[in-house]
């Protein structure tokens, strides 16, 4: 059983008090999951669930980097759909959206 954790309802780490999951998390979770990714990505997103209840005030974008964001393998592309995880606010209407008459 590893010490590292979530603490909560802030999601720390309760062995290295980083953002859980911290990093030493993060390689046993892969280890342990590295013929599942799929049951990886609902066991994370179980807990996505509860850390944004838990943190309401933390952007949606910012918890799905944190908890799930990390999970594809890094030789997997990614769809031209999806976002990097780097957005921390809404994107700025278009031009055209800013300009149309009310």
């Amino acid at each position: 059983m590893t010490t590292h954790g979530p603490v909560m309802p802030v999601w720390s780490c309760g062995g290295c008090d980083l953002p859980w999951p911290c990093p030493t998390r993060k390689r046993e979770l892969r280890a342990e999951y590295a013929d599942a990714p799929v049951s990886l990505a609902l066991y994370l997103g179980a807990y996505l669930v509860q850390a944004t209840e838990d943190m309401p005030w933390t952007p949606a974008g910012v918890l799905h980097c944190r908890f799930l964001g990390w999970t594809r393998a890094a030789d997997q592309p990614m769809p031209a759909v999806q976002q990097r995880c780097t957005a921390t606010g809404p994107a700025e209407p278009s031009r055209a959206a800013r300009d149309q008459p009310v």
